[in-house]
């Protein structure tokens, strides 16, 4: 078939393999475009809901030629004439033929709030995808000076677009979308000093085990070391028990819940555990912040998987993002007690985003060597 010189073919803007969506789109402009009459059940879609971009201009069109004139069932020639010139105006490419060939992928135009619907709905989807796109973005920027904050207020307006939906849409007690989650994100780049920072925690907290009656915040899931996770539960037991705590006794309490026979021997162990940079709490709140902005990508991940599904409507996407973020809210939930002020008169007014800020001491390096060569856990 000989190519059209004139260009009115809708090869140039059209791809070959169209999604569902797109013939519901044509279906709906047809539909308008032979009766305007059926734009007034349809006050909520926007061209912005358009995936195809001629055909959101199409539609704005519409209203607008719509809104100047008396709206007619039928309206025939001067109706289609006046939507071109308009639409036009926007979209000098738009062709003629353009028109009837929505026309003529309409099958019913009585099924236009259908057409409008199906149009919403992957709408939604692709905000949704949009959303999880800029939280993984700011789970990931590291030029910014409040990581977890930033990340934090992608969250957040994740949420809210996700409340927005859940308001328009009926009353449903859908299913957890059925795509498989996501593989958890790999180790952090910078492992060697992820792991430094474990061994500092863990040795600064046998030094100070007062201050670890106080973090209650921190869990053995934030460790990336898994020798490391389980030191770190016999320090914790033996502060909050009021038992002695030095390197021996945790030693002891290791080789009781068998931690040494998981990859570390006594003399590392011990070696580990008497070298102590800083404050445990200082440390605790990198391992949290750490572990907050892995969740925030990984929840990312999870919600850009459930939109790249076709096969789950609406509901379940909003119902499985918010189960993703409520995962996400248990991390947050322990960064922000890990963070906040110490109780007095000048944090009584403290608002919950203050509570988000840097640590509250730096670490103080000790005259001691930080980095003993022997006796590291590999």
């Amino acid at each position: 078939m000989p190519h059209n010189p004139n260009g009115e073919d809708e090869a140039p803007y059209e791809p070959t393999e169209r999604p569902p969506v797109h013939y519901a789109e044509q279906a709906l402009l047809g539909a308008l475009l032979l009766d305007p009459t059926l734009l007034e059940g349809l006050a909520e879609l926007e061209p912005a809901s358009f995936g195809n971009p001629f055909h959101s201009a199409l539609f704005a069109a519409i209203r607008t030629a719509s809104a100047l004139g008396e709206q007619t069932p039928r309206a025939g020639l001067d109706w289609l004439n006046t939507v071109l010139a308009q639409a036009q105006t926007e979209t000098a490419g738009l062709a003629p033929s353009f028109l009837h060939t929505l026309i003529s992928a309409c099958p019913r135009s009585s099924h236009a709030p259908a057409y409008a619907a199906m149009i919403r709905s992957e709408h939604a989807r692709r905000t949704i995808r949009l959303h999880a796109e800029k939280l993984a973005q700011a789970a990931a920027d590291s030029t910014v000076p409040d990581r977890p904050g930033h990340a934090l207020e992608a969250a957040d307006a994740l949420e809210r677009h996700l409340d927005e939906l859940a308001s328009r849409l009926p009353s449903h007690s859908g299913p957890m979308p059925r795509t498989p989650p996501p593989p958890s994100d790999p180790p952090p780049t910078d492992t060697e000093e992820a792991l430094e920072a474990e061994q500092w925690l863990l040795a600064s907290a046998v030094a100070w085990p007062t201050q670890v009656k106080e973090m209650r915040w921190l869990s053995a899931d934030d460790f990336l070391h898994p020798v490391h996770a389980e030191l770190w539960p016999c320090v914790a037991t033996l502060a909050h028990r009021g038992d002695p705590v030095d390197p021996v006794t945790v030693l002891w309490e290791a080789q009781r819940r068998g931690v040494l026979a998981a990859g570390i021997t006594s003399v590392e162990a011990v070696t580990l555990l008497s070298m102590p940079v800083g404050s445990p709490e200082y440390w605790g709140e990198r391992l949290v912040e750490r572990t907050l902005l892995a969740r925030a990508r990984h929840v990312a991940n999870r919600v850009t998987a459930y939109a790249d599904d076709p096969a789950n409507s609406v509901h379940q996407l909003v119902t499985g993002s918010r189960r993703a973020l409520a995962d996400l809210h248990a991390v947050r939930s322990r960064w922000q007690r890990a963070t906040r002020p110490p109780a007095g008169p000048t944090a009584q007014g403290e608002t919950t985003a203050a509570s988000r800020a840097s640590p509250r001491r730096p670490p103080v390096i000790p005259t001691t060597p930080a980095r003993p060569t022997p006796g590291r856990v590999p």
